[in-house]
């Protein structure tokens, strides 16, 4: 592939709703352009983008894919991202890399959750943005629908440049509001000139009238014009609305058919038009060694720097580490500068990506994304520079996973082997994570969702050949008492030779702090236990705690005072005073009403205010208490709640059941509470069940 310039360089985005129709469109904007001789089809698990087998068995992406296409003489970097919301850490890193978004809306869907959750991303982002409504040769397509939804939405910066064609039914072409001319389809996205039908000049005198106000606006010199009658020329349109669709003020809404490939062209071509090269963006960093702003903007006469975006560790096409250049050029030959490591590394081939094919290229202008193989210190954010002038650009903050499951190596002796495969999927996705939870003796992973983790066992599988078993993750729970008790522990045995004896009498009582897990004192008079087996009195103590009598969780809030007790000259040790302490804590602590404590969340829930009712209504299902709303722009609403962290199993699939998709939540580990009796009792017997499989 040819190098490009940075002026002649779009990174956009692909976003939108699951299954609206994103990757079909990449396959006909590469189709349309001859970049494959054979449009490919989701269902036969052809296309570039959704190369990985999970991809193709599922009929959805799972990761973000670059697929750069040559218009004309631009180079356009597609970026085509998963729309399920599991896999929200792809499109936050597609994000990182783009200067403008399409919007995928299907027609006969019309604007979905997906649709206004890539709007708020493009707002988060500051990205210029058009809508593309593909599906429009479905029967059942409504483009005026479409539109009306748009307005009602995002109001008057909605602009259709586009009016449907139809005859007898189909979708044949379309009308240019910009240029007022009609289009008729031919053959591979192309398009031949057809009149304007009458029924369509209504609705084009509207969306036209719009246009021309929004030109109108650009500067004093054309609102004159605009009032005083005058025509604009055909440059002072495209040019100001060029200027309005960078700012933000004019959003396009275009029109196609991705399945055959129509409009495919007037979308590359609406690209290179309207959306900004990557040299009219900014973009700053660090200079480490002045800790002085650096304004890189992607200029390309200043020093070399990139921001790696994202990692692909596939075992089948290899490790490669996507970044984007933030300014200067980057050369096959360069030696780049990993400052968050330390480390530097010789480049020895240079390559863009197109789906899994591999492109060796000489070098890279700034604005323009790209990957090395086989770097191994590199990881998703960190910045490549050059050691004479190390810069650093601020690491990407990924959404937090809430949603874990615990997991078993399947076959003994994998546990190595799943643990190398899970560090790579890691690398690959950012919002995968594993937690060694040793006090309850589970390992859990973490996603985004159920989903997410479902297709990560699956890898695991038919990427590195290890399975893993997922199942409810085990519950935090802890153990205290309520009242004070004292007893005595003796420990007494002969064997021949040296006996073991040892007796202790202690006070078991709350600590009245559950932050502390123990306090140990000690109130012997007279000598009848020697100082010196004092700590193996605490040793027996603190094993105890490790798992309490009742349901073998974690016990807290203990204060234990050692008040009395008797020794054998000959036959006391150490060994024999820790065996009497385990002896009486274990009697001491099933006296003192002992009981089980839960942990309780923080939980906030952000929703759309139509759905406020019926998550109060699941909360208190939950054992939830709602502390307060706080509203939200855009009519959103937050619910504060502390809740049970035992009833938020499986809850991020249940919020998006019962909001379309449009909830989201958060929490944070608030506290312990004693939990209800039946609670309880059903733990207790869980454990014993467990125990009695175990063999214990």
């Amino acid at each position: 592939m040819n190098v490009y310039t940075s002026e002649k360089i779009r990174n956009v985005v692909l976003l939108g709703h699951g299954s609206c129709g994103k990757t079909t469109l990449v396959e006909a904007m590469a189709y349309s352009t001859g970049i494959t001789k054979r449009q490919g089809k989701v269902e036969e698990g052809n296309t570039i983008s959704d190369y990985d087998k999970e991809e193709v068995k599922r009929l959805f992406s799972i990761s973000t894919t670059v697929v750069p296409i040559a218009y004309e003489d631009t180079k356009i970097n597609i970026l085509d991202t998963p729309g399920y919301f599991d896999f929200v850490g792809e499109v936050e890193e597609a994000m990182q890399a783009a200067d403008a978004a399409v919007i995928v809306i299907a027609a006969k869907s019309g604007v979905e959750v997906g649709t206004l959750k890539a709007w708020e991303y493009c707002e988060k982002y500051n990205l210029p943005r058009m809508f593309f409504v593909t599906d429009m040769d479905d029967d059942n397509a409504s483009y005026r629908q479409v539109v009306e939804a748009l307005t009602e939405n995002f109001g008057k910066r909605i602009a259709p440049f586009h009016i449907p064609i139809r005859e007898n039914g189909k979708f044949v072409g379309f009308v240019n509001v910009v240029k007022m001319a009609g289009r008729r389809f031919t053959t591979m996205g192309k398009y031949e000139e057809c009149p304007i039908p009458d029924y369509s000049k209504e609705n084009l005198n509207k969306f036209r009238e719009t246009l021309l106000e929004a030109v109108a606006e650009t500067n004093e010199e054309l609102m004159e014009k605009y009032f005083s009658g005058e025509d604009f020329t055909q440059e002072e349109i495209s040019t100001a609305l060029r200027g309005n669709v960078i700012d933000g003020t004019v959003v396009p809404v275009l029109m196609g058919s991705g399945l055959y490939a129509q409009g495919a062209l007037m979308l590359l071509q609406a690209i290179e038009k309207y959306f900004p090269a990557p040299n009219k963006r900014q973009c700053s960093g660090k200079l480490l060694k002045s800790s002085e702003i650096f304004h890189a903007d992607y200029k390309e006469d200043l020093p070399m720097s990139a921001k790696v975006f994202k990692t692909i560790a596939d075992p089948f096409i290899g490790k490669f580490t996507l970044f984007k250049v933030c300014s200067g050029v980057l050369n096959s030959d360069s030696v780049i500068y990993n400052a968050a490591k330390g480390t530097e590394e010789k480049i020895s081939r240079l390559y863009i990506l197109r789906g899994k094919e591999q492109i060796e290229v000489t070098k890279l202008h700034a604005g323009d994304i790209g990957a090395i193989g086989k770097l191994s210190d590199t990881a998703t954010g960190d910045t490549l520079s050059s050691k004479a002038v190390p810069i650093e650009y601020a690491v990407p903050v990924m959404p937090k996973p809430y949603t874990s499951q615990r997991f078993k190596t399947r076959n003994k002796g994998d546990d190595d082997k799943v643990a190398q495969a899970l560090s790579k999927l890691m690398d690959e996705d950012l919002t995968l994570k594993v937690v060694n939870d040793n006090e309850n003796r589970q390992t859990l992973l973490y996603g985004i969702g159920e989903q997410q983790l479902d297709v990560t066992v699956h890898k695991l599988f038919t990427r590195y050949k290890v399975e893993i078993d997922i199942m409810k993750p085990k519950v935090p729970y802890r153990e205290t008492l309520r009242k004070k008790v004292k007893v005595q522990g003796k420990y007494k045995k002969q064997s021949g030779g040296h006996g073991q004896y040892g007796d202790v009498h202690i006070e078991f009582e709350p600590l009245g702090d559950n932050e502390k897990i123990f306090v140990f004192e000690e109130k012997i008079f007279g000598g009848s236990v020697p100082r010196n087996y004092f700590p193996a009195v605490e040793k027996g103590i603190a094993e105890c705690v490790l798992k309490g009598p009742l349901a073998g969780y974690p016990v807290v809030g203990l204060k234990a005072v050692l008040v009395d007790g008797s020794y054998h000259p000959v036959d006391s040790s150490e060994m024999a005073f820790k065996m009497a302490t385990i002896q009486a804590f274990k009697q001491g602590f099933m006296e003192a009403s002992p009981v089980l404590l839960e942990p309780i969340g923080s939980l906030k829930v952000m929703i759309p205010d139509k759905f406020t009712g019926d998550i109060m209504g699941d909360l208190n299902k939950r054992r939830g208490r709602v502390l307060g709303m706080n509203p939200l722009p855009n009519n959103k609403q937050e619910i504060l709640a502390d809740i049970p962290l035992a009833e938020l199993y499986g809850y991020s699939t249940d919020l998006r059941s019962m909001t379309g998709g449009a909830g989201d939540f958060s929490y944070d580990f608030a506290r312990y509470e004693q939990a209800p009796a039946d609670i309880q009792q059903k733990v207790i017997e869980e454990n014993e069940k467990e125990l009695m499989a175990s063999g214990e």
